[in-house]
């Protein structure tokens, strides 16, 4: 039995069989304290400027604002016009700002969620939102990797910084699959709690859900279907049963959208953005969402039935998940921070120097490609002159696939007595 300060020691070496260069050296204590501080200053600076701007000349745009338009049509009783793209405009427009592309097609669940800051300051509103989020989402990976904490947000800071600058729900759902991993590691039916609340974007838990079946944890099944279930009837209650047709509109008027190229697809990391901005048709690239979803998947499948160790199994759940739908984006990649939380012992122990230079870089550009393309743009065509349905590369979606694969493979290779599985 080894004490947690030799397991430490243990998965800090470099895989035995394939070790070479430098073991991993220890981050300067003043390390987190710095990422930490960074963060801090990006969100209050966001909130400053959210603050500073004229309410009647709201430009341009970020995602949080779409997110208050919503909250009012709530409190007016007017959700269903959210779901029209026509009627969205419009609703944005009293807020003093001009067209934008921000079609609304989140659950009802969600509207529940974002309608108490509707009326709030706008960059008030934006600091309670995205800053709580935010800090959920440390402590969650705090708990989950302690050790790990600050390399983790080195590593995510491109899509922690997309986050944070559009203010959208990446680190809600980071912090709620972050507290299902943290029950599901300990084989505790509450992660149906956190799981159920997924509702707000059930498409990012699809690989939870199949791996409930899998391991035959109806206890966390039954919990999350619950709060699912309860969560979709209190928003029937208030929003009234017509929401629902309102929100399948929305999705087909979507479908589209994503067929027609209006969405930014080269700040998504699916297969289809992949496929698509490389000049195919959307039947293929969707032909080819459809092929990578079911590998992905198929992969969570075979952990399980390998009977790979917990923490292995959930943590790359987590990041497979990703792959699944062809609507994920930069700002969702929080989740990937989970399941490379329960993934780094493994990884830390099973890779050479290189390889993990290649998962940093992999991860930079799945998260910090759209940010970057973004820049690129502006400046090309002008903040308010940029095309709807520009389609540059999605390199991200491609850094993303490859890597799952090189985390699978990373995975499958057989422990020894010095890489003794997580459990």
């Amino acid at each position: 039995m080894r004490t947690a300060l030799e397991q430490e020691a243990m998965v800090s070496r470099p895989y035995p069989a394939r070790a070479s260069g430098p073991v991993a050296t220890t981050p300067s204590p003043l390390f987190l304290p710095a990422i930490l501080a960074i963060l801090t200053v990006l969100l209050i600076a966001k909130t400053v400027e959210l603050t500073g701007q004229d309410p009647g000349r709201i430009t341009p745009l970020i995602d949080f604002d779409a997110f208050r338009s919503a909250g009012r049509l709530v409190w007016r009783g007017e959700i269903a016009h959210a779901y029209h793209f026509a009627t969205m405009v419009e609703a944005q427009r009293i807020l003093g700002a001009p067209d934008a592309f921000l079609p609304w097609t989140y659950p009802p669940v969600f509207n529940l969620v974002v309608a108490p800051f509707a009326h709030l300051p706008r960059g008030l509103g934006y600091l309670l939102f995205t800053g709580g989020a935010l800090a959920a989402y440390i402590v969650v990976l705090r708990r989950l990797a302690p050790q790990h904490l600050g390399a983790l947000l080195a590593l995510l800071f491109p899509a922690v910084a997309v986050t944070i600058a559009c203010g959208q729900n990446g680190f809600l759902s980071g912090a709620l699959v972050g507290t299902a991993c943290l029950f599901l590691r300990r084989r505790d039916p509450r992660a149906g709690l956190p799981l159920g609340l997924m509702a707000i974007k059930p498409h990012l838990a699809v690989g939870f859900a199949l791996h409930a079946a899998l391991t035959r944890d109806w206890r966390t099944a039954g919990t999350a279907a619950g709060v699912a279930a309860a969560s979709a009837g209190l928003a029937t209650l208030i929003l009234g049963p017509s929401v629902w047709a309102a929100f399948l509109d929305g999705v087909a008027e979507a479908r589209i959208f994503l067929e027609q190229g209006f969405y930014p697809l080269f700040r998504m990391i699916s297969a289809y953005a992949v496929v698509r901005t490389l000049g195919a048709p959307a039947s293929v690239a969707m032909a080819a969402q459809v092929g990578v979803a079911l590998f992905a998947l198929g992969l969570v499948a075979l952990a399980i039935r390998r009977r790979m160790p917990t923490a292995q199994v959930i943590g790359f759940t987590a990041v497979a998940s990703l792959l699944v739908s062809p609507y994920a984006y930069d700002y969702d990649l929080p989740i990937l921070g989970v399941g490379l939380a329960l993934l780094a012992p493994d990884l830390l122990a099973r890779t050479t120097p290189r390889e993990r230079m290649a998962v940093f870089a992999l991860v930079w550009v799945a998260s910090g490609w759209g940010l970057v393309m973004t820049g690129l743009l502006r400046f090309w065509y002008g903040e308010d002159r940029m095309p709807l349905g520009a389609m540059p590369l999605s390199l991200g979606g491609l850094a993303l696939i490859t890597l799952v694969g090189l985390i699978w493979q990373v995975l499958r290779r057989r422990p020894t007595d010095r890489d003794e599985p997580t459990s």
